[in-house]
């Protein structure tokens, strides 16, 4: 009897672009954050352009990361369709 779950079968080997965007935003703010403490303050608009853009991905459904990720040939996602992708 096969007990794997299934949250787990879509493994970084089966990434879509979901995922990519959610880990890239991630470590983009986790990075500003970062560098605003040993660098300078000003690394924190790079945290406030992600979380703006994240923002407007949730209105909009546009999201530039996700266009990119689709052009190289990435896995869409459910919140990430990109449509017109050629």
């Amino acid at each position: 009897m096969n007990m794997s779950n299934p949250a787990r079968s879509n493994s970084a080997a089966g990434s879509n672009i979901d995922r990519f965007v959610f880990r890239i935003a991630g470590a983009m703010v986790l990075l500003s954050l970062l560098l605003s403490q040993i660098h300078s303050g000003q690394w924190l608009w790079l945290a406030a352009f992600v979380g703006a853009n994240m923002l407007q991905a949730s209105f909009t459904g546009f999201c530039p990361l996700a266009r990119l990720l689709a052009r190289l040939g990435v896995r869409p996602g459910a919140a990430f369709c990109v449509a017109g992708k050629k």
